[in-house]
């Protein structure tokens, strides 16, 4: 979900061009698989589209390729370092890290709750948007 609502936020402000935005699994639970039909539904209400993607399992060469690795909660950044080994870059945080509030974002495949996990997305693209401005490194 956080791939594709951050694409369309810097796109809808014309940076779209300035980012490389992917997401991928800490596992191979889901790998192959389309995105999930409440991500696709809650996400169409805003005229997002996921088409065109399916799972993938993070890479160890994705620390590389990327400047930020963000994961939505704890046990994703664990599995980030275990794929990557560690983070010598400092580039791997919990979205809403960047917030006011720091917290973890439930995942809506255990809890059902798709707005929950939309609106704390949101949240944390907006903050870490906000983030990346602050610190001039979009115009």
């Amino acid at each position: 979900m956080a791939e594709f609502v951050f694409k369309d936020m810097v796109n809808r402000k014309g940076t779209g061009q300035f980012f490389q935005i992917a997401s991928a699994a800490t596992s191979y639970e889901e790998e192959g698989n389309p995105v999930h039909y409440g991500t696709r539904q809650k996400l169409s209400r805003y005229g997002i589209s996921t088409a065109g993607k399916y799972a993938r399992r993070m890479e160890k060469n994705d620390y590389k390729k990327y400047d930020y690795i963000l994961g939505m909660e704890k046990s994703n950044i664990r599995g980030i370092l275990r794929i990557c080994g560690s983070d010598p870059e400092g580039k791997v945080h919990c979205l809403l890290d960047y917030s006011d509030s720091p917290r973890d974002i439930a995942d809506p495949w255990y809890t059902g709750n798709f707005d929950v996990t939309y609106d704390d997305i949101l949240e944390g693209c907006e903050a870490f948007y906000r983030y990346l401005e602050r610190n001039q490194l979009i115009r």
